[in-house]
């Protein structure tokens, strides 16, 4: 299984989702956050409508943080976004539903976040329906910059014993500090903010994040 680094961006408009494209031209998926001031404490753009959004060669991948995350998934998924993730948190009852309605939209691949301080066998009954799972490695969501919580990687390399041929994202705090030991303990895709976001020389950072990545996984 492939490392991906994965750009984050935190739109206002499409017009910073564009703008995250043009600046990590390096990366062939974009991860695009959405929040509604009530699951998470910040609040995104979001489409008022489907409408075809769509970046030449980039696949954009959504990450709902939202209290009713289903409608939306559904939209973006119509609209375009090849990879659609919600929070458990946020599915009451109605996660394998949920995830059937986004594929059933066109998602090409749909899963689950699960916040820090969430019990992992809450996601067990739901991964055969899912393409992903997204750990959180920050305690709090919304913004970037939130500190790393250095018992993330151990906390997933439970899920990967359990499950060794998932495909676990990781998303909080992702830098060259600690993408080694987040590769060591399972994580092959990496949602990467501030470390991107900041850097002066994003394509260098970026390479440098892959091949600590790799290096992690040997």
């Amino acid at each position: 299984m492939s490392i991906e680094i994965i750009p984050t961006v935190v739109p206002h408009s499409f017009d910073d989702v564009r703008a995250a494209a043009a600046r990590n031209p390096f990366a062939r998926s974009l991860h695009v956050d959405f929040a509604d001031g009530l699951f998470a404490p910040n609040t995104t753009w979001f489409p008022a409508s489907a409408s075809r959004l769509a970046i030449d060669g980039v696949a954009l991948e959504a990450h709902l943080m939202v209290k009713e995350p289903r409608e939306m998934g559904e939209l973006l998924a119509a609209s375009g976004f090849a990879r659609i993730i919600g929070h458990i948190e946020a599915m009451g009852e109605d996660v394998g539903a949920t995830l059937s309605a986004w594929r059933k939209e066109g998602a090409q691949e749909v899963g689950l976040g699960v916040l820090f301080a969430t019990h992992l066998e809450a996601i067990y009954p739901y991964i055969p329906k899912c393409d992903v799972i997204q750990m959180m490695s920050i305690a709090s969501i919304g913004v970037q910059g939130i500190p790393y919580e250095s018992s993330a990687p151990d906390r997933i390399a439970l899920l990967h014993r359990e499950y060794p041929e998932l495909l676990i994202a990781d998303d909080g705090g992702v830098s060259e500090a600690n993408i080694g030991e987040l590769a060591k303990a399972g994580v092959r895709r990496f949602c990467v903010g501030s470390a991107l976001s900041k850097s002066l020389d994003p394509a260098s950072t970026y390479r440098s994040l892959l091949t600590l990545a790799e290096s992690g996984v040997e």
